[in-house]
């Protein structure tokens, strides 16, 4: 069937009952590609990891910024010596903007970075993941505050040593 072109529906939802009246009522129009997140659909239409300009950056190593310590690799992040318990989107996150400290990120470069994807406007994943950031930040006596920088992104602010 070469040369036909074969219109088909893609749904992504992290809702299972989302997906299963996708499913039903519409599965006789066509194919049907049904994903919990973006990243599964994306694994699914690119199953070959290819180099492009927005694949994520490689984990950095170990980064320091006065009394914070971000170590992706080794699964750690420290502040005055004490560890942090973060998940590893939040120390990728954490370690990006630390690596820089002061800078501010983008929406863009930060989609970009931590998550591989090209940013397409829509922030809330990004502004979830900043807002757990923050809250166990807080938990934390001085210590680093991520900063919005209205319509643009965020910065990471140190308190002096």
């Amino acid at each position: 069937m070469t040369g036909v072109d074969i219109p088909f529906v893609v749904c992504v939802s992290a809702d299972v009952s989302v997906r299963e009246r996708v499913v039903r009522r519409l599965d006789d129009l066509g194919p049907v590609v049904i994903c919990a997140d973006l990243a599964e659909l994306r694994a699914m239409l690119f199953p070959t990891p290819t180099v492009s300009a927005a694949a994520p950056s490689p984990e950095p190593t170990s980064v320091r910024c006065g009394d914070l310590v971000v170590d992706p690799a080794g699964h750690l992040v420290t502040w005055q010596g004490e560890p942090l318990a973060l998940t590893r989107l939040e120390r990728v996150l954490l370690a990006r903007l630390a690596g820089d400290p002061g800078a501010v990120w983008s929406y863009e470069r930060i989609f970009g970075s931590v998550w591989g994807g090209a940013w397409l406007g829509d922030a809330a994943i990004l502004h979830s993941a900043v807002k757990r950031l923050r809250r166990k930040l807080r938990a934390v006596s001085g210590g680093p505050q991520v900063q919005t920088v209205r319509g643009v992104g965020y910065r990471l602010a140190v308190p002096p040593t």
